[in-house]
C-alpha cells in the first residue's frame, strides 16, 4: 500500500497548494516577471543641488588645473567659447574649433603639466 494518503477533504488539499498571493509574488527577486528597467526616479531638490554641488566642485578643480599650466589663456578662450555657444545654443564643436585646436596645440606642447588630462582624452577616443 502507498504511504501517501488520500485525503478526499478539499480543505486539507488547499492548505498543500501554494496560495498564489504568497511566496513568488511577494519577493520580486525570484519572480519570473520581467524587471521593468525604465523606471523614473525622482530627484527632490536637496538631491539636485548636491548634484550640482558636486559637478561644480569637478568643474572647479579641472579648471583650476587647467589654469594652473601654461596653457592659461588657451584655455579661458575655449572655455568661454564652449560658454557662450551653450547660452545661445549653438553647436560648440563648430564654433570652438579654432580654439579647441589652439588649446590641443598648447596642451601637448606642454605635456609634463597637462599628461594626465591628455591621457584621459587619448582614452574616451
Amino acid at each position: 500500500m502507498s504511504s501517501i494518503s488520500q485525503n478526499p477533504d478539499p480543505k486539507s488539499h488547499e492548505n498543500q497548494t501554494q496560495d498564489p498571493k504568497t511566496t513568488e509574488n511577494q519577493n520580486p527577486e525570484t519572480s519570473n516577471q520581467p524587471i521593468n528597467l525604465d523606471v523614473k526616479v525622482k530627484i527632490n531638490d536637496e538631491e539636485k543641488e548636491k548634484v550640482a554641488e558636486e559637478e561644480e566642485k569637478g568643474d572647479f578643480r579641472f579648471c583650476w588645473f587647467m589654469k594652473g599650466g601654461d596653457c592659461k589663456d588657451a584655455f579661458v578662450a575655449w572655455k568661454l567659447c564652449a560658454e557662450e555657444s551653450d547660452k545661445n545654443e549653438e553647436d560648440s564643436v563648430e564654433k570652438c574649433f579654432e580654439v579647441t585646436a589652439n588649446l590641443k596645440k598648447c596642451m601637448e606642447a606642454h605635456s609634463d603639466y597637462y599628461e594626465p588630462i591628455l591621457r584621459a582624452e587619448k582614452a574616451a577616443e
